[in-house]
């Protein structure tokens, strides 16, 4: 019978699954990277008070603590601005690869963050992932504002993961994720209207996005946001960052079958997404040996 920590990795890696859509479904979205990522929080705060509505969860706080998810919702939410201007300037595959340096970041956010000492291996896993991002670089290096920009969001990941990874201790994950999720709608409103932004053409939308915005709100944010704050009870950030890098292996493919030629990859595109894939199985089984000792 499965343990806590082998359920919550093979759900993590279900979550990681269904997030490897949201890249698709940026580009398929027309909106640009800013109006998408409100409208995507906001629709997912409303599916997950519903949900609370239904299952009658307890949302009060302190103001200290709700303060602090409302700032964390922030951070969350300039990783998806990025992540998504990331794909409008460049493509989905670049986008995603770099996503893969999320593990390396969390490697030294996180004893930093949590006062520990560095774990040698995953210093070297991030730096083979790293690696294998170097070898997609060099066959894509017209796409520097995408790369730089995708960078930052793994950046902004990493130290998402590492803050929640704090607060799941104390909290329910449906909790949590509402109020973060909230604070990046507060956020980014506020900065919305002060350039003046909200007009009537900002809430004009297509049917076809419109349908793709409710499946990114709900499905690959509402649904995945909470479970993925849950699995943190049993995981590390840094495992959870490292299984992260299978969304672009997921996500590439996907865009591949279809956008296609649009999505065409070199070889060594597909040496450097290995590197990144054996490096994830080796993560996971030296964990588990780790764990079982």
């Amino acid at each position: 019978m499965l343990n806590d920590n082998a359920k919550s990795y093979l759900s993590l890696h279900r979550i990681v699954f269904i997030w490897s859509f949201t890249a698709v479904l940026g580009r398929l979205i027309t909106l640009d990277a800013l109006p998408l990522v409100w409208f995507r929080m906001l629709f997912a705060v409303i599916f997950i008070f519903i949900y609370i509505k239904i299952k009658k969860v307890p949302i009060k706080l302190p103001k200290r603590i709700l303060l602090k998810f409302l700032v964390a919702g922030l951070v969350i939410a300039m990783h998806w601005f990025t992540f998504f201007r990331a794909i409008k300037v460049s493509n989905v595959s670049i986008t995603l690869a770099c996503l893969s340096t999320g593990a390396f970041f969390t490697s030294i956010i996180e004893p930093i963050f949590f006062n520990k000492k560095v774990i040698w291996y995953e210093i070297f896993f991030g730096l083979i992932v790293v690696f294998g991002l170097t070898i997609i670089f060099n066959v894509e290096g017209k796409y520097i504002e995408g790369i730089i920009l995708a960078l930052i969001s793994a950046f902004l990941s990493a130290s998402f993961a590492v803050i929640n990874s704090k607060f799941v201790k104390d909290y329910q994950p449906t909790v949590i994720s509402f109020y973060e999720l909230l604070g990046g709608v507060l956020f980014f409103s506020i900065f919305i209207l002060g350039n003046s932004s909200f007009n009537y053409k900002f809430f004009q939308l297509t049917s076809n996005d419109f349908m793709y915005l409710m499946i990114l709100s709900s499905v690959c944010t509402a649904y995945a946001f909470i479970a993925s704050t849950a699995v943190m009870k049993f995981l590390s950030p840094y495992t959870v960052m490292l299984t992260i890098n299978l969304e672009p292996i997921y996500g590439i493919l996907l865009a591949v079958i279809i956008f296609k030629d649009k999505e065409q990859m070199s070889p060594a595109f597909y040496i450097g997404a290995a590197v990144i894939l054996i490096t994830v199985i080796l993560n996971g089984i030296i964990k588990s040996r780790h764990k079982a000792s």
